[in-house]
């Protein structure tokens, strides 16, 4: 660690090195010095977290809070549309991400029951059922198609619409205002008008819920009498967003990433026993979910540092997630890894609650779109694909791809 590099300003995101890999400045940095102070655009002197080892560490220790109503949640990028934080953010009932013990439990484990592996494998021959519908549909259509439009959000979007009990037919709105809420330059009232958008649209589905249960994860949460409405909508919000958002852009970007390497791809065809590894790799080669916010709530050590109390706390699990101290060859996608250990999923007491729904989807998603378009190709050069770089989830806004119209 003998290099130096000087403190950033502001979070490095330009994905100089490629769509698939960090930007070079969080990997040079994660090289020389894996805890690095950085001074957000508003001024604050915070930290950004990129080693594996420190960053798991981080996500173990509470004492590094998820609460925002602490202090002043600092922004590591511009966000011209909106002010900067002045007084810190009330808290939002419901949010558990953004809870700390004993909030967090209390609300955590009224879901806990609701994702058991049990309920995920009564669940696995929806999702299948589900996947296979969709590549009937695909392959109707005349290529090219948008991967993302016709298949990689239309699954994620289904299983947590019968996941929640949200009519289907309601999804277009939550998708539009979803997808709203999470881009990063916007203004503030842009913001609002999608989360009050989806605030509203749930409050309603709970209560209904509430007054008339039915067999869906919302309405486990809406017998408990103990959680208000209010608790019930912020839960709900986190679950569609986090549901939906992230497994829609694993499919797409990993789709992308498969076509990109097709040596991987033709040991995936020859292969499908390879699935459920190729898809650990994909998560922590691609780690879509890569930023999180921390915020010191006394001094604290951490990779021979010290954190002030006060200090907001960036991780990056992608950096994380290809420290050659944890994998080898980390920037290299290797099915024959074993990828377990990877942070994609975070790590501690906010560990994804929905990780095996994801794994079921990635499996049943890949797995299918591998078996029934063996040709299946980009029909862009890979240098068009748009990339998510505006949004708070990592992947691409469209995929277009072609294959040999005789796929059934």
């Amino acid at each position: 660690m003998s290099r130096t590099v000087s403190v950033p300003h502001g979070l490095p995101m330009d994905r100089d090195a490629g769509p698939f890999d960090p930007p070079s400045a969080l990997t040079e940095l994660r090289e020389a010095r894996p805890v690095s102070p950085m001074i957000f655009p508003d001024g604050h002197e915070g930290w950004l977290v990129t080693g594996y080892e420190a960053v798991r560490q981080l996500m173990a220790d509470t004492r590094f809070s998820s609460r925002q109503d602490l202090g002043i949640v600092h922004v590591p990028y511009e966000t011209p549309g909106i002010p900067a934080a002045t007084e810190p953010s009330p808290p939002l009932p419901g949010l558990f991400i953004a809870m700390d013990p004993p909030e967090h439990g209390r609300l955590r484990r009224r879901l806990t029951g609701a994702f058991t592996v049990k309920r995920m494998k009564r669940l696995e021959e929806q999702i299948i059922e589900i996947t296979e519908r969709q590549l009937d549909e695909l392959a109707r259509l005349a290529p090219p198609v948008d991967l993302v439009k016709e298949f990689a959000l239309p699954v994620p979007s289904l299983v947590i619409c019968e996941l929640l009990g949200v009519p289907y037919e309601d999804r277009e709105t939550f998708q539009v205002n979803s997808a709203q809420f999470m881009v990063k330059d916007q203004t503030l009232e842009e913001k609002m008008g999608a989360l009050v958008a989806i605030n509203t649209y749930l409050a309603e589905l709970v209560t209904r819920k509430r007054a008339e249960p039915g067999e869906d994860i919302l309405s486990d949460l809406a017998r408990h009498e103990d959680l208000t409405i209010e608790e019930l909508v912020g839960a709900a919000f986190l679950l569609l967003l986090a549901g939906h958002e992230t497994t829609a852009n694993m499919l797409s970007l990993g789709t992308f990433a498969l076509l990109e390497h097709p040596e991987q791809l033709a040991e995936l065809r020859a292969d499908p026993g390879l699935v459920p590894n190729a898809v650990e790799e994909l998560m922590r080669y691609l780690s879509v979910a890569d930023i999180f916010y921390r915020y010191a709530s006394e001094d604290l050590e951490l990779g021979g540092e010290t954190i002030a109390e006060g200090s907001t706390v960036v991780v990056s699990l992608l950096a994380a997630n290809r420290d050659p101290e944890r994998f080898e060859n980390p920037d290299t996608l290797d099915f024959g890894r074993t990828a377990r250990g990877h942070l994609s999923f975070g790590h501690g007491i906010h560990q994804c609650l929905g990780q095996q729904l994801a794994r079921i989807e990635m499996r049943a998603g890949f797995e299918g779109l591998v078996r029934r378009f063996p040709d299946l190709a980009l029909a862009v050069p890979a240098d068009e694909v748009k990339l998510r770089t505006d949004m708070n989830i990592y992947g691409v806004h469209e995929l277009p791809v072609t294959w040999t119209k005789t796929a059934e």
